[in-house]
């Protein structure tokens, strides 16, 4: 399958290479570089004077960047874009990395929908806030080890990557004992260009064969956790996920669910941190947390518009007239979150944002299952973080804070601060 895409990918990069002939412009890398470090990115500025932007993936390969707000919202909805990307000569992230595209998965309704609906019923916003007791005492560990120290500490591994493995380990039923061994396989996984091809593959074989294991071991001993539901709800339906799509979602949950979330947390507090005004409005107000942390959201300046990937089965017209041509790689921009028509004044970082619909955790049916988990965990850590650390601030200018660079993400490597 994967050598077929791979002969026919030559089509799709001709039609792109057509398209940037006609409009006279050359395809731009992607993703942008951030600079500056803790502010939107110069390149996101004058995006929107154009509504599909060429660019040229981690891979070499081309895309189109789709970037205006109410064009990225309708695509996200659009069954003329396919998530299938392994079945269609779709541009590639990364040369030596397959990442989320599986030839044996549908990601497209009528199945997409109906495997969702599976897994949302054991991922309720119900079960979710049920856990916010447990999130809230794992801060209060994490943060009582880190007043143990010194007045420093690195705050990912402090805090920001401890918190959401740790949640959603407990979530799967996955034991303590390997979250250290996950984040390595994880970490691999998500690599474009970090990881020699043999690690990333294999970190791949690794994670397959845990979780193949773990699911069959709560198979024959349920737990009360949310495999042991998702396993129980499939077998009890008509639309039941087969072990290889039951593998599939245990696996996105556990991605979702663990490094997305960390790295916001890390990126958020060291918006927060580079600008004291704005802590010092959240410490004068609590209630805030929430509409801060949707804001940081929109403000993302971790992540990029990669996982977005889909390939257009036919022509696609959006809303100026522009026309997304079939057999394009397109990637649904999040940097439509900065979009002026959507948002007023969206270069500002404004805490008490109302009706703030970003796209960050995309848009209907591909809206994120974890999305609950994720602003619970965001809310829980910056509310703990700035209330037991009065004094907390970045320890290096913002300027030095490095990232990490060949990854799904491009977080902040290291973010040290003192109190």
């Amino acid at each position: 399958m994967w050598q077929e895409k791979n002969a026919q990918f030559a089509v799709g990069a001709r039609l792109t290479r057509e398209r940037c002939q006609v409009s006279g412009s050359c395809p731009v890398s992607y993703p942008f570089e951030w600079t500056p470090p803790l502010e939107i990115p110069e390149k996101w500025r004058d995006l929107r004077e154009r509504p599909i932007v060429e660019i040229t993936l981690p891979s070499g390969d081309p895309a189109l960047l789709v970037t205006r707000y109410r064009d990225v919202k309708a695509l996200f909805a659009d069954v003329r874009l396919s998530r299938n990307t392994a079945w269609y000569p779709t541009s590639r992230i990364s040369l030596n990395n397959n990442l989320f595209s599986d030839p044996e998965i549908d990601s497209d309704p009528p199945r997409y929908s109906a495997e969702r609906g599976l897994v949302t019923r054991a991922f309720s916003a119900r079960h979710i806030e049920a856990l916010r007791p447990l999130a809230v005492t794992i801060t209060g560990e994490l943060l009582d080890r880190m007043a143990e120290g010194a007045s420093s500490a690195e705050l990912n591994e402090a805090i920001a990557f401890p918190l959401p493995i740790r949640v959603i380990c407990h979530l799967l039923g996955i034991p303590e004992e390997d979250m250290e061994v996950f984040r390595g396989l994880v970490d691999g996984f998500l690599s474009i260009s970090k990881l020699p091809d043999a690690e990333v593959a294999r970190c791949r074989e690794d994670l397959w064969s845990y979780i193949d294991k773990f699911i069959r071991l709560r198979r024959e001993t349920p737990g009360e956790d949310l495999t042991s539901a998702l396993i129980q709800i499939s077998d009890g339906d008509q639309n039941r996920l087969s072990d290889y799509q039951l593998h599939h979602w245990i696996r996105t949950l556990l991605i979702a669910g663990y490094i997305t979330t960390a790295s916001q947390i890390g990126s958020s507090m060291a918006v927060l941190l580079h600008r004291p005004d704005v802590v010092a409005d959240l410490r004068a107000d609590y209630s805030l947390i929430p509409s801060a942390v949707e804001e940081l959201l929109r403000y993302e300046l971790m992540g990029s518009s990669l996982g977005s990937l889909r390939y257009a089965l036919e022509d696609i017209e959006l809303v100026d007239g522009s026309v997304v041509p079939k057999g394009s790689t397109v990637l649904l921009s999040t940097e439509a979150n900065v979009d002026e028509t959507a948002f007023p004044d969206p270069l500002t970082l404004d805490i008490r944002r109302t009706n703030n619909h970003h796209l960050t955790f995309g848009s209907g049916i591909h809206y994120c299952v974890g999305a609950a988990l994720a602003r619970m965990e965001l809310q829980v850590a910056t509310e703990g973080l700035l209330r037991r650390f009065p004094g907390l601030r970045l320890a290096v200018p913002a300027a030095d804070l490095p990232r990490k660079f060949g990854g799904f993400l491009e977080a902040f490597a290291e973010i040290p601060v003192e109190w």
